[in-house]
């Protein structure tokens, strides 16, 4: 039982997880529910249709920012309460200041860094020019200005 429940909660996250298209196979009679074959997955439920979903690696447009870092003091931002235009807190490795073309809360994965979310705005974040949030003034300095290649997630 406790076998069944994994492969059924492993067969959701792969569900949730995979880019994937699927294609009509067969109809079968027995209970098949998750098995593994030749690079793709077979997914479905007890007596009825069964689809094959293969994994396709997912295609980002990659584009290069050039990326600077800030911190949430206020000769840098004009206040000191550490709170975005977007009216949430700043974190660490994960506050991102995007030009306008970007909404609030889009993710945007940053080669080499992780992925970051668009919380901030600034007067000199236009065109390609994101900033990332650093705790320290020190880290900030340190990362400088940077042209790094990144891509849009969701």
């Amino acid at each position: 039982m406790r076998l069944l429940l994994f492969i059924g909660v492993l067969a959701g996250i792969l569900t949730i997880t995979l880019t994937a298209h699927a294609q009509e196979d067969n109809t079968y009679t027995q209970n098949t529910y998750f098995s593994i074959e030749n690079g793709g997955v077979l997914c479905g439920i007890a007596h009825g249709t069964i689809k094959k979903t293969m994994y396709t690696e997912p295609s980002y447009k990659k584009f290069t920012i050039n990326a600077s870092a800030y911190t949430a003091a206020a000769d840098e931002c004009g206040k000191s309460d550490g709170i975005t235009a977007s009216g949430k807190k700043v974190r660490e490795n994960h506050t991102l200041a995007c030009p306008r073309g970007y909404a609030f809360g889009t993710k945007i994965h940053i080669e080499g860094m992780g992925t970051y979310v668009c919380e901030d705005r600034g007067g000199a974040i236009k065109g390609n020019k994101f900033d990332i949030y650093m705790k320290t003034k020190a880290e900030a300095f340190d990362f400088g200005r940077r042209n790094l290649v990144a891509y849009v997630i969701s």
